[in-house]
């Protein structure tokens, strides 16, 4: 219906409004996670509501920052993950304040500098930080049987079910900030609610997923040792070092000579030659080089990070668009794999901050839709409507877009009267970004060009009640050119010429029928008639 129409673009305008304008930390948010998940394979995304803030906010997780077991299967079925969190104090207090959590003592801050946080450094290069400040806060979702709140059955009796709760402590002091319960209250089956999604490069072996650094790792490592080797064999090959005899002295031999400088040089006997030996440096391997690119080959390969080369073919001519696809289908399929993933994740997450803005933000939007009426947030939020992102699944990149629409205009060409030509033509120029696509090709023309096309796919007459001779003649005359009825050029005339009539006076049927370029060009015709556009006499 027309208001189920108008409600979803109400909830596309006001979630793209949270995401562009209001959650600020949205986009440096997403750009960490995209960095992150190809190198450990998992990453996570908390969208929540912030109290202190006033708004919805979606925070980057890191793995190692998320401990959940390795059995489980997903966050639905998993009976406890921990959410490992780093507050100011000052930030901590504030919640405190607002009533999120108990108002007790808050211990003093203690450093946390954690294994996988010294080998990030090492990689990294940056040293050791002193402590920040920062208090670590564990959240942990499990299943609780609290006395007071348990599970009751119809005769209001304890069931001994465990419910979803949210449990925060500070890590240290076992310190209880929080327990909120994590299902809907009028909820009968008591349904975890979520508040992470998790977003995976490739499956692994358990929970969490698979990354570069697990697949190349290892081939990492050997390619980086392999260089190292070919840099040093070719700087001591470069800039040998030797031994000299003890009494053979060098003005400035602490500092390496420069180019085109000469130097005083004591010798206590003999030639130079005879006082200096070099030790034997050999040039950089060239077995180590071709290992080298054996090595960063196959990590491509194995990582699918390989150049696509889909430009020209064998024989120096474009490549058909089919072949075109199936060779960048071949070359992307584990990126297809991997953005189809993204984005069922994103689909949840836009799912869940859907979820938020219905239950804890205010009811009234931020904004005037310039109309008498108000419309409701929490109404047009609701499940009448489905949020799914616009990213496409099943096209990785732009240019496989665009030679899928390039292979649907090569169709259009063998059968025009089949497809909608203005509405493809405004989707390939949507694809390209080009802007005003309705503007540029308005929807006005698509009635005009069916009606067109439908016109020449009919038969068409033109009667006339004259000898074929006087026709010819009339048609090449200048006096009925005025006259004449203008029709396309791929139409071409021919005189058939009937049985006589019982009356005195002849008739004949001029026929427009398609034909082919090479048959227009041999038929010899006996007037003159115009290609382009071919016109016909019309009695």
């Amino acid at each position: 219906t027309k208001e189920r129409v108008k409600q979803s673009e109400r909830v596309q305008d006001e979630l793209n409004y949270q995401l562009l304008e209001v959650m600020t930390e949205y986009r440096p948010e997403m750009e960490q996670l995209l960095f992150h998940l190809p190198l450990a394979g998992s990453a996570f995304k908390k969208v929540y509501y912030d109290p202190s803030l006033g708004r919805a906010c979606a925070m980057f997780v890191p793995a190692e920052d998320f401990v959940v077991s390795h059995g489980a299967s997903d966050l639905m079925t998993s009976p406890r993950y921990t959410h490992v969190m780093r507050r100011m104090k000052n930030d901590v207090r504030k919640l405190q304040v607002a009533g999120f959590y108990r108002d007790v003592e808050l211990p003093d801050p203690s450093p946390d500098y954690s294994k996988i946080q010294e080998k990030i450094d090492d990689l990294d290069g940056s040293a050791e930080v002193e402590a920040d400040g920062r208090l670590v806060l564990l959240e942990m979702h499990v299943d609780l049987d609290l006395p007071g709140f348990e599970d009751l059955d119809s005769s209001m009796e304890p069931t001994g079910i465990e419910l979803p709760y949210v449990v925060t402590m500070v890590r240290g002091t076992g310190e209880i900030l929080s327990i909120y319960r994590n299902y809907r209250e009028d909820d009968p089956l008591k349904l975890k609610r979520q508040h992470f999604v998790h977003y995976q490069y490739l499956p692994g072996l358990g929970f969490y997923g698979t990354g570069l650094i697990h697949l190349i790792g290892g081939l990492a490592k050997s390619a980086t040792s392999i260089l190292r080797q070919l840099v040093e064999a070719g700087t001591l090959s470069n800039l040998p070092a030797g031994l000299k005899a003890r009494g053979l002295r060098i003005k400035g031999d602490d500092s390496p000579i420069m180019p085109g400088e000469f130097r005083d040089v004591d010798i206590p006997g003999g030639s130079i030659r005879d006082n200096i030996s070099f030790l034997p440096y050999k040039e950089p391997s060239n077995v180590l080089y071709q290992l080298l690119g054996n090595i960063v080959e196959e990590g491509r390969r194995i990582g699918s990070v390989a150049d696509l080369q889909v430009g020209m073919g064998q024989t120096g001519k474009e490549a058909p668009v089919g072949t075109t696809l199936a060779i960048m289908e071949r070359a992307m399929k584990v990126m297809s794999a991997v953005q189809a993933r993204v984005h069922s994740s994103l689909r949840s997450e836009l799912r869940l901050l859907s979820d938020v803005i219905s239950t804890s933000m205010e009811d009234a939007y931020d904004y005037d839709f310039g109309e008498d009426q108000n419309y409701s947030r929490k109404e047009d939020f609701d499940s009448r409507v489905d949020i799914i992102p616009v990213s496409d699944p099943n096209a990785a990149s732009m240019s496989q877009r665009v030679m899928q629409y390039q292979a649907a205009f090569q169709l259009a060409q063998s059968n025009p009267n089949l497809y909608d030509m203005p509405l493809l033509h405004r989707q390939m120029m949507e694809t390209l970004g080009i802007p005003n696509a309705d503007e540029i090709v308005p929807h006005t023309l698509q009635s005009t060009l069916r009606s067109s096309i439908a016109a020449k796919s009919k038969w068409r007459w033109a009667h006339s009640f004259q000898k074929p001779r006087s026709l010819c003649q009339r048609m090449s005359s200048s006096n009925t050119r005025s006259s004449l009825l203008t029709l396309p050029t791929r139409y071409s005339p021919k005189i058939r010429r009937l049985p006589k009539c019982k009356s005195a006076s002849r008739w004949s049927k001029i026929q427009l029928f398609r034909c082919s370029a090479r048959n227009w060009r041999s038929r010899k015709q006996k007037f003159s008639v115009r290609r382009s556009p071919t016109r016909v006499a019309q009695s």
